[in-house]
């Protein structure tokens, strides 16, 4: 255990083997099991070029993990946020509307909302999965509901 703590490259290379990191992840990761800052600045700088960690393929990882989850674009950018990733390759080219339209059909069905209290619940529903204001209006409006109530 003394060995990996003074190794980063071993450690983070046995994390990477699992599943991939962002760069603030990994380093995270590897300050809390000990490893000095420099060296794990180091190790991190030697693992990018020799292209075992990369924040652009793990944006890309990430995308279509959530979409394939049924999150929507902002539960997206929160998760990469998260991860301390700032790329813009994870905007793939997604339709958030079909996105959206299928998460509110496998779990709702076909039908449309009850009343206003039913409508608001599967508003609120959307925007926990992370979808935008517009889309859910649009979802909701496409599922035979009048646009008499406001999802905000």
């Amino acid at each position: 255990m003394t060995a990996e703590r003074s190794d980063p490259t071993a450690l983070a290379l046995r994390l990477l083997a699992r599943r991939e990191y962002g760069r603030l992840e990994l380093r995270d990761k590897l300050l809390r099991a000990g490893c000095d800052a420099g060296d794990v600045a180091l190790a991190l700088d030697a693992l990018v070029a020799a292209g075992y960690q990369d924040d652009a393929r793990y944006a890309e990882i990430l995308t279509r993990t959530r979409v394939r989850q049924g999150h929507g674009p902002l539960r997206l950018r929160q998760d990469l946020q998260r991860a301390g990733v700032d790329e813009p390759a994870a905007n793939t080219e997604v339709n958030w509307l079909e996105q959206a339209q299928t998460v509110y059909q496998k779990r709702f069905g076909g039908t449309a909302p009850a009343d206003a209290k039913d409508y608001a619940r599967r508003a609120r529903f959307l925007a926990g999965r992370g979808f935008t204001g517009d889309v859910i209006r649009r979802v909701l409006a496409a599922a035979g509901r009048d646009e008499g109530f406001s999802a905000g």
